[in-house]
């Protein structure tokens, strides 16, 4: 968890600034959505869409205009000063698939992370018309109330989701499938907005593989914030760095200290 000495001064400004890049987002996104939108094919053969680019951009100016000398690390236009003390991690549309075929799951995801640690998030869902917003040592929001995850599940009773099955590669599937088994109940197809059912205390864990930090640098502040905690695989911290391994990245998020343990145990072993 970080440390009070270690959360910037100006957190109500970011948070601020990161409901206006949502609010400006939700423009670009929304009156393109269920309108047969056509998309492109990236070289790792996940869709983009004009509306992930549009999106994109207008929240990138908006940054460069209001805090020209953060970082900015997005999905579809890479990264400006990575060094920077505070960097903008953004991912336009977080479920492109669920966009471009009429599903109302998909959200923008826009984390600030400040020397290394996740500070601010905002998942703004702009079909449901849902915005979640966390930030540093306060609890987290959902759409203008506090709200928090549900405690005291036990591991053969809880609820787990994630966006597709498809997403767990190599022998990280087999530690899926022995979560599940070990689980109560699991479902598909959240997109991130998983992440926002357990932190509003619907779900009791989301599971996820081959995630790059712009997939979840906004969740860890809406997770925590909500009384969750959000690892990789390992139970070790979520890193934030560009790189050549991007898609690489595991993720588990747990209501409590019980259930995080479990699942940990199962996914390391």
């Amino acid at each position: 968890m970080i440390g009070a000495a270690d959360i910037p001064a100006d957190l109500d400004d970011i948070l601020a600034l990161a409901s206006r890049l949502a609010d400006a987002a939700r423009v670009e996104t929304l009156p393109r959505f269920r309108t047969g939108i056509a998309h492109d094919a990236k070289s790792d053969e996940s869709p983009v869409t004009a509306a992930d680019r549009a999106a994109e951009r207008v929240m990138r100016d908006l940054i460069e205009a209001a805090r020209p000398g953060d970082g900015i690390f997005g999905e579809e236009f890479g990264v400006s000063r990575p060094d920077a003390e505070t960097v903008w991690i953004l991912d336009p549309i977080d479920g492109t698939k669920a966009f471009i075929t009429g599903k109302p799951v998909f959200g923008t995801l826009i984390g600030v992370v400040h020397k290394g640690r996740a500070i601010a998030g905002v998942m703004d869902g702009p079909a449901t018309g849902d915005r979640w917003i966390g930030g540093a040592h306060r609890g987290t929001i959902f759409n203008g109330k506090s709200t928090h995850v549900r405690t005291g599940s036990a591991m053969s009773d809880a609820w787990l989701t994630a966006t597709s099955p498809e997403m767990f590669a190599g022998g990280n599937k087999a530690k899926f499938d022995a979560l599940m088994d070990a689980v109560g109940y699991t479902t598909f197809g959240s997109e991130c907005q998983g992440y926002g059912q357990l932190a509003c205390g619907w779900m009791d864990m989301v599971c996820e593989d081959t995630l790059a930090p712009y997939d979840y640098a906004a969740l860890v502040p809406i997770i925590e914030g909500a009384g969750g905690i959000i690892t990789d695989w390992t139970g070790a911290p979520l890193g934030f760095a560009p790189g050549a391994d991007e898609k690489s990245h595991s993720v588990i998020a747990a209501a409590d200290t019980s259930l995080h343990a479990a699942a940990v145990a199962i996914l390391s072993a």
